[in-house]
């Protein structure tokens, strides 16, 4: 069994019906029922935050209802240590301020919703699948990043 957790971008590709969600389903087999697939809250509230701002319409809403119900979606808690753990050093790994980790890369700032994805990623176990470079730098140093092209570079 493998454990996926979809980036908002990723998400959304499936909201909205693009290749890019074929072709991640088709590499991982996201459905299979040996697999998991999870969100953070985070994303959860990006995407309603998307449809609200670009007012869409009862049928994209539909589809992020259905996307919901077949996700794990995993939230923060003040009482989870682990996803409050891999938030801080996460943050500050970016920063080149993680005393046990030396870094090889320029310091950088995370957007506050990447690293709570990128923590719960970690907390979760599961490999992160997003078109996003702002998490390059965490693969193989605390989770595994699974990186597709940006919507824009399929055909539409």
């Amino acid at each position: 069994m493998s454990r996926y957790i979809l980036d908002t971008n990723v998400a959304l590709a499936y909201i909205r019906k693009h290749e890019l969600y074929t072709k991640i389903e088709t590499d991982h087999k996201l459905t299979d029922p040996g697999n998991m697939v999870i969100i953070s809250v985070v994303t959860q509230a990006e995407l309603l935050s998307l449809g609200k701002q670009n007012n869409w319409g009862p049928k994209k809403m539909k589809l992020l209802r259905e996307l919901l119900r077949l996700l794990i979606v995993i939230g923060i808690s003040e009482t989870d240590g682990e996803l409050i753990n891999a938030y801080a050093n996460i943050s500050a790994f970016s920063q080149g301020k993680l005393s046990d980790k030396l870094v090889k890369f320029t310091p950088r700032n995370m957007g506050k919703n990447d690293l709570w994805i990128a923590a719960t990623a970690k907390a979760a176990d599961a490999k992160l699948i997003t078109t996003d470079k702002d998490f390059d730098h965490l693969n193989s140093h605390f989770i595994e990043v699974i990186k597709y092209p940006a919507m824009s570079t399929f055909k539409a």
